[in-house]
């Protein structure tokens, strides 16, 4: 037997941080869209969003996700996943900060929906 072990892949054990992958996985299905994205506010609803890339309107997965999450009421969220190739902008790590609720997870998966990696914001 040769070679390294194979790196072991990053699972959510929480079930609703399953949910959040699979629901942005199927938003960037749905479109067609470079990113899906999916946040769970503090009551645990969640949004479920892809990208927007119009001639003059762009939006990250995760900026329309929070949007929707804010103009459905949320105040807090505690919990974001991503589906795309790559990981999410600083400018989307801030956006979720804005509303950050002591702490949150946000968990990058590719097209497949197998997690790459996770970001705790603190």
């Amino acid at each position: 037997m040769s070679g390294a072990a194979p790196e072991a892949s990053i699972i959510p054990e929480d079930p609703e941080d399953l949910k959040l992958i699979t629901l942005a996985r199927a938003a960037r299905a749905r479109s067609g869209a470079h990113q899906g994205a999916a946040v769970r506010d503090t009551d645990g609803r969640a949004y479920a969003a892809a990208s927007v890339h119009l001639e003059h309107l762009r939006l990250s997965a995760i900026a329309v996700a929070v949007a929707m999450a804010v103009s459905s009421g949320a105040t807090r969220v505690e919990g974001a996943a991503l589906v795309g190739e790559n990981e999410p902008s600083a400018a989307d790590l801030e956006i979720l900060r804005d509303l950050s609720a002591d702490g949150l997870t946000v968990w990058r998966a590719d097209g497949r929906g197998t997690v790459q990696s996770m970001i705790e914001l603190k």
